[in-house]
């Protein structure tokens, strides 16, 4: 059986530390002050079992475990069951073990749950360690069935007991019970050594007590019993009963081991602290005794630790013979039977006596032992004395308080969102039939599954004789002709959820006012509220509702009753292994199709939103028994939901969780759906431990093919690297030094080098291999006889990069166990890094972490270092190649090659432009690349070309390391931009689009920061369809990426509609001027093909077969908004308007936003106003701009390469004379304009053209449904009726245009059926925008779109606590430097650098005019809530009448204002004391 993993100690937390901590998020109230005695109980559990299960306290549960056991060295398989889960059924079926124990608080279901279970289990080496409440009535239920039972009073008898209860188990292989208290102990406990509690459990079995005893007295009483024997351990034990004899004897065995281990007494009876020593009357007490600070004269207290085996004449032998009576008192206030358990047991071991004298036996009660006080006591000898019944001593918990009503359970946050989802789907006629708020009224086994099905079998039988009795109505009542037709159209309509609640209001109505004389009357009355058809669920989860344990789903599946089941498995993908395999919840939905009759559904809300919604209905709909099965996978209740997110991602992909839906209904292939495409991977085993879907595939063979057709890949990807080494090895077998070069690289750029030096190294003679160091192991690399290079650049905060992670994990754990594999290895590394990435002192360290910490393991590795490391670093002046100068030499000369001349020329490396040129205009191989099914990606050079036709390779990141550690290649998909000028569209596309997302697509669509749709998740054998769907809406993805024009924007100005028709016309003929006119577009995705084969060739009039250097943005902004970011663009065209009339534009050129992290070459840049120019002449403005462009941008250097450096290289004169000479005029002088926002203006518009208009807040512009905000099938809603059109705006909104005013009150209707007409954000969010980030985008380093609404959660508290909830603040954030999102315009900006680590950028102009500065290189969430809650204070005291939060910041001496691209970075990092210290 495997260890337990170190997170298992998150379940165990909540046993040992008695409350202190969380799992799930969350204080347990039934572990509040559990104190020492409960986790001492947990400790030893967990130090002496083989297996160990946890009963886990009612949710929410409990807390980490201390860090004292994080490395210890042993490790039990800890098995976790749910409360309400059945212990018993799980240490059956992990009964292997030398010692097994079960931790838990007893209740009474729990009891009730283990029964069953009992006598197997008594047979067991098993421990049962259940901690109680001052109340043993429960637990003591299970004595007589298990052979050993011991008590624990105290936080140190815990100890000692849990130790000796295992060492019983071990020796005897019988079960004990341990009994033990929670409470508010806090008394010091001497603990065993963790190393000397195996070796306890092992050693043998003595033959004597130990002879160093504790007053000589480690199990007997001191002094003389009843029989006048004394109480040492050598007596003869004297019984008829040779059963307790035997256990007793082992008892006695057991303690000598122990008392030699604690040095400590361990006795069946031990007198208590406060006991007289010639007593009268004895309190033989079977619980926790009360204390007294004084002794009571002639009283002595008795604490009975050992209650089997419990021989008479141990009880006797504890007795003193002046005692003259003795009072049992035991600690079940819920005994139900009228003698207690022990009083018997003592009354007749007295009787037996041979004393002349015997005294009296009395039973009692005992109470809260910290409520009861000397007198008490007093009062209850007296009571004995006197003969008064029943006895008992102390109060109880509820005695001077009215019985609490039950708690109701507490449903996590998470799983709500199924509830919600439930809701909404059948408003006001959900049934659920275990809802946690019936526990009040009916009590905690409300919940249960199994009391559920009851509920619902009563209502459906309930129904049933409604439906008999409307039935005899119609057969033999006397009703009129209305009421008749009403009854009929009822009973045909009864399953109907509509017509029956509609039908069944007027039913009843017309039965009161009927003067009918029949008791079917009176009986449809009676069950009016079975009218309306209900849908019934049951939802079965670990948290409040325990499902399997109880067999709840087994009678819901065999009752054959209409009820669906909502099984919530929140088992994280990452924690599968640590999970109870006879618990997997996913093999529920095969166990019910095995049914026959069962609908079976498996979802993931955090997968496919759309898909739980068919499943959900399809369920309700379905005529029997159905089961969902929900993945909802958190660790803890404050779990973000981007971390569900991750963990849903990760189980869908590999398979561990798939997407379908079986329908029995339904016939031949329509049966059973799979609906996660992604499942391949891992489904062979799936199909393989089912029937139904088995016997599917072997019917229809081009199933299994199309669901299990990647398995062959990385097969057929293996046989292809294996001949192609046997190749290089053939080429190799020559005299040379070998070397071998391994790289890890993300951007590329130390890929590059490592191949450069591979390259070298041939040139040189030198027999070469280059790879990753992800497809080496350490077996391989510690048989290489040459050299091994090392080049790795570094990822986020000094991490190996993607496909170096594997191999650095291998290398850190062998060092950790400190091996030393590589011993006879000859190795250098070459890092590379920035050393100003990480500028703060206390983050120096990040700087070439990767290198650095490869370069230290291989040495611990025994491998011997020839080259010193070499480090590459960024602000040098050559960059890394500053270092790698040096650092190449010096290899050559280790490998004895620095001497040999080369003569050849090194090869050009292979840059865009060469790949441009060669592409034919844009073809490439991007047609063959699509029809290669062996893989789902396209060649490298096709991935930079396919650009230009608006796609880009990307893959899903969140699932990148799971998918490498399986083997298989990323999961491969695309992103696709549609170019649509003007960002209007009608509502046909709209449906058009909505319907690409769902069918080619991840369900999603994204409104882009450049007004257009971005689908993501598109496979590569959907990329042709989905873009002729997209064609036939007569729109285009042709140049919406790559370097040449893109997507032309303009202001959306809802009110203005005239000034919109022109400057939108406009727009688009900018774009269709500026368009490639490349054939290749066409050919490859429509299949439209040139005539006569090669006779017509392609041409370029504007872009030449090398296009442009790098991308070219062009913008339109109608003032005073500056909605679309105008000084963002590289040519910008502000419209001027005089008397209400379009007259021309100023022509502004070089804005750009993309920088590269501590590369001081690149800056953002604000554009600048050229000059003037008319309507007419705006397009040959833009090409000639455009061609200067093309001509003097840099090509050599793609990070330099944007119309900002060329006109900072040229000079923006020299720049503007360039453009006038192509145009042949000059351009008039700027005409005035003015500027005072960027942001939208949400809610309603009426046109000058009467029509009406709505601006919704989409946050991120991700259109989707999610639970509250179903924004996706709202929009397809209006789309359906909409008669104008929708314009998207350049900050990710979108507007609902041109509504006539027939329409008006329906599309309002609608928006506020589905929630979009909520503007009652905050300003701050309102003006929030993010790009897509995480986890597509290839070039993000950190979250963005995911995070950025969790961020202004917190922010937009600070400001709601400082007034300033409606003011506008424009915050960005993207996930990496390139800008998308416009970050370094915004007043408040966040530029990702590492995961949950960005730059921090204040001072920008609040109408986009001025550009932000670094104030801080690197924060996380903490440091930014503390930055931002003192400036926001400040700012909302000391602002000036309408000054906004960017120029305050400057004013208040936070920030220095940016006054030019090329002066970005002066003065960056704060002013004066908020200035940062940089290393």
């Amino acid at each position: 059986m495997d260890s337990v993993d170190l997170v298992d100690l998150d379940f165990f937390g909540a046993i040992v530390e008695g409350g202190a901590g969380v799992v799930r998020g969350r204080r347990a109230s039934v572990c509040e002050g559990v104190g020492v005695d409960w986790r001492m109980g947990g400790l030893v559990a967990y130090l002496a079992s083989d297996v160990l299960v946890i009963s886990l306290p009612p949710f929410p549960a409990v807390s980490p475990f201390p860090d004292s056991l994080s490395a210890s060295r042993h490790r039990p398989t800890v098995l976790p069951v749910p409360h309400g889960g059945d212990p018993g059924s799980t240490l059956l079926r992990n009964r292997a073990g030398s010692v097994l124990s079960c931790l838990a608080l007893a209740d009474s279901q729990l009891v009730t749950r283990l029964v069953p279970h009992i006598t197997e289990l008594s047979s067991l080496p098993l421990v049962l360690h259940l901690a109680v409440r001052d109340d043993l009535s429960d637990v003591l239920i299970l004595r007589p069935s298990i052979p050993f039972v011991l008590h624990s009073s105290t936080a140190q008898q815990a100890h000692d007991n849990a130790l000796l209860a295992s060492r019983l188990a071990r020796t005897e292989k019988k079960a004990v019970l341990h009994i033990f208290h929670v409470g508010e102990s806090t008394d010091s406990v001497q603990e065993v050594e963790e190393g000397k509690v195996q070796p306890f459990l092992l050693q043998e079995v003595p033959r004597s007590p130990p002879r160093s005893l504790i007053n000589g007295h480690p199990n007997g009483v001191n002094g003389h019993g009843l029989n006048g024997a004394n109480g040492h351990s050598d007596d003869v034990l004297e019984s008829s009963d040779s059963i307790t004899n035997e256990l007793y004897k082992a008892y006695e065995a057991a303690t000598w081991s122990t008392v030699a281990l604690t040095r400590r007494p361990v006795r069946p009876i031990a007198p208590h602290s406060s006991s007289a020593t010639s007593p009268h009357t004895i309190l033989l007490t079977f619980g926790r005794p009360p204390a007294f600070s004084d002794p009571l004269e002639g009283v002595s207290v008795l604490a009975v630790s050992l209650f089997s085996p419990l021989p008479p004449a141990k009880i006797l032998r504890a007795i003193p013979p002046s005692a003259t009576r003795v009072i049992v008192l035991e600690q079940v206030q819920k005994w139900p039977v009228k003698f207690t358990p022990f009083f018997l047991e003592v009354a007749s071991a007295v009787q037996s006596a041979d004393a002349e004298t015997k005294p009296t036996v009395h039973p009692s009660v005992l109470g809260l032992p910290d409520t009861i006080k000397s007198v008490d006591v007093l009062k209850l000898v007296q009571q004995a004395s006197s003969g008064v019944s029943p006895l008992h001593l102390g109060s109880f918990e509820d005695d001077s308080q009215t019985p609490a009503l039950p708690e109701v359970p507490h449903v996590p946050k998470h799983e709500q969102s199924y509830t919600k989802i439930l809701a909404r789907l059948f408003d006001g006629r959900l049934e659920i039939e275990n809802s946690p708020f019936l526990v009040a009224a009916q009590g905690s086994a409300a919940t249960t599954p199994e009391f559920a099905l009851g509920r619902v079998r009563g209502e459906l039988e309930e129904r049933a004789a409604l439906v008999r009795a409307v039935q005899a109505l119609l057969d033999h009542g006397d009703v009129t002709a209305e009421l008749h037709a009403l009854l009929t159209r009822w009973l045909l309509a009864r399953d109907d959820p509509v017509k029956s609640r509609a039908l069944g209001a007027e039913i009843v109505p017309a039965l009161e006012d009927a003067n009918v004389e029949d008791p079917a009357v009176a009986r449809i009355l009676m069950l009016r509220h079975h009218l309306p058809a209900r849908s019934r669920w049951i939802i079965g989860s670990d948290a409040w509702a325990y499902d399997l344990g109880a067999s709840g789903l087994h009678h819901a599946i065999a009752s054959g009753l209409d009820v669906n089941v909502l099984v919530v498995d929140s088992t994280p993908y990452s924690a599968r292994a640590r999970a109870d395999p006879a618990r997997r919840k996913q093999d529920v939905g095969l166990y019910a199709m095995n049914h026959g009759d069962v609908y079976v559904a498996s979802v993931a809300v955090y997968s496919s939103y759309a898909q739980v919604l068919q499943a959900l209905v399809e369920a309700d709909r379905f005529k029997g028994p159905s089961v969902v099965l929900a993945y909802l996978p958190y660790a803890r209740e404050d779990a973000p939901a981007l971390e569900v997110l991750k963990e849903t991602k990760m189980a869908v992909d590999a398979g561990y969780w798939p997407l379908y839906r079986w329908d029995p209904s339904k016939e031949g292939e329509e049966v059973f759906k799979l609906d996660s495409d992604a499942v391949k991977n891992d489904l062979q085993a799936f199909l393989d431990r089912q029937n139904h879907i088995s016997q599917l595939v072997r019917s229809r063979p081009e199933l299994a093919s199309e669901l299990v057709g990647s398995l062959g890949e990385s097969v057929k990807e293996a046989r292809r690297r294996k001949a192609q080494k046997a190749y290089e090895d053939l080429l190799g077998s020559i005299d040379a030094p070998p070397l071998l070069v391994l790289y890890a690289s993300d951007g590329g750029k130390a890929e590059k080098v490592a191949k450069r030096l591979a390259g070298r190294g041939k040139a040189r003679g030198l027999s070469v291999d280059v790879k990753t160091m992800d497809s080496v192991t350490l077996e391989d690399l510690a048989k290489e006889e040459g050299v091994v290079a090392f080049v790795t650049s570094v990822a986020g905060q000094g991490e190996f990069p993607q496909n170096g992670r594997t191999f650095a994990k291998a290398v850190h754990a062998a060092a950790t166990r400190a091996e030393k594999p590589l011993r006879g290895l000859k190795f250098s590394v070459f890092g590379m890094g920035d050393s100003h990435y990480w500028p703060r002192p206390e983050d120096a360290h990040y700087y070439n972490k990767a290198g650095k910490d490869l370069d230290a393991r291989l040495e611990q590795l025994g491998a011997e270092r020839v080259v010193q490391l070499g480090l590459g670093d960024d602000q040098d002046a050559d960059g890394p190649e500053t270092g790698y100068k040096v650092w190449e030499p010096l290899l050559w000369k280790a490998l004895g090659v620095d001497a040999v001349e080369v003569s050849e020329a090194e090869p050009e490396p292979i840059t865009n432009e060469h790949i441009k040129v060669a592409s034919n205009y844009l073809r490439g191989t991007i047609a063959e690349g699509l029809e290669d099914n062996t893989t789902g990606a396209l060649s490298p050079a096709d991935t930079q070309l396919t650009k230009f036709h608006g796609i880009y390779q990307q893959d899903d990141r969140d699932i990148r390391d799971e998918r490498q550690a399986q083997g298989v290649e990323p999961a491969y998909q695309f992103m696709i931009r549609v170019r649509m000028p003007g960002g209007v569209c009608r509502p046909d596309q709209w449906l058009r689009m909505d319907q690409i997302a769902d069918e080619h697509g991840n369900g999603t669509f994204k409104i882009t920061t450049r007004q257009t749709f971005q689908f993501h998740g598109v496979i590569k054998r959907h990329l042709k369809p989905a873009i002729q769907d997209i064609n036939r809406s007569l729109l285009d993805t042709l140049a919406a990426c790559g370097d040449v024009n893109r997507n032309v924007l303009c202001s959306a100005i809802p009110s203005l509609s005239k000034l919109h028709a022109e400057i939108y016309e406009f727009a688009k003929g900018v774009s269709e001027h500026l368009l490639p006119r490349t054939t290749a577009y066409h050919e490859i995705w429509l299949d439209k093909k040139l005539v006569a084969g090669d006779s017509l060739k392609d041409v370029e009039p504007l872009y030449g077969e090398f296009y442009l250097p790098r991308k070219f943005k062009v913008a339109v902004a109608v003032p005073p908004t500056n909605d679309v970011d105008i000084f963002a663009n590289d040519v910008g065209f502000i419209a001027i308007v005089e008397k209400g009339h379009l007259v021309g534009f100023n022509v502004t050129a070089g804005g750009g936003m993309g920088v590269t992290h501590g590369n001081k070459k690149t800056y953002p840049r604000t554009a600048d106003v050229l000059g003037f120019c008319t309507v007419e002449q705006g397009k040959a403005v833009a090409e000639k701009i455009m061609l200067v462009q093309r001509d003097n941008g840099n090509r050599a250097d793609r990070k330099n390469a944007r119309l900002k450096y060329t006109i900072d290289r040229m000079g923006l004169e020299t720049f503007k004379s360039e453009v006038e000479k192509l145009l042949g005029w000059k351009l008039e002088p700027a005409r005035p304009y003015s500027f005072d926002r960027n942001i939208d203006d949400f809610g309603w518009a009426t046109g000058e053209d009467g029509k009406h208009h709505f601006t919704m807040f989409i946050e991120n512009g991700r259109i989707q449904d999610e639970p509250g905000r179903d924004f996706k099938t709202g929009l397809r809603e209006i789309a359906k009726i909409h008669k104008g059109t929708f314009r998207l705006t350049a900050n990710q909104h979108v507007v609902i245009s041109d509504i006539p005013s027939s329409e008006l009150a329906k599309i309002k209707e609608l928006l506020a059926q589905y929630k979009m007409d909520n503007l009652s954000q905050t300003g701050l969010r309102l003006s929030s925008s993010a790009c897509v980030a995480f986890p597509t985008c290839g070039l993000a380093m950190a979250e963005s779109e995911r995070y950025l609404p969790v961020l202004i959660d917190k922010v937009e508290k600070i400001c709601e606590e400082n007034g300033l909830r409606n003011d506008s603040i424009v915050m960005r954030m993207t996930g990496c430097p390139n800008g998308c999102a416009r970050p370094y315009l915004a007043e408040i900006a966040f530029v990702g650098k590492a995961p949950g680590t960005y730059l921090m950028l204040l001072g920008g102009g609040y109408y986009g005019q001025r550009l932000n500065k670094i104030y801080r290189e690197s924060v996380t969430e903490p440091e930014i809530l503390a930055i931002l809650k003192p400036m926001i204070k400040h700012y909302a005291l000391e602002r000036l009448e309408g000054e906004r939060f960017g120029d305050f910041v400057i004013r208040a001496g936070y920030i220095a204002p940016t006054t030019s691209g090329k002066e970005w970075y002066d003065r960056m990092g704060g002013e004066g004391e908020h200035r940062e210290v940089s290393a």
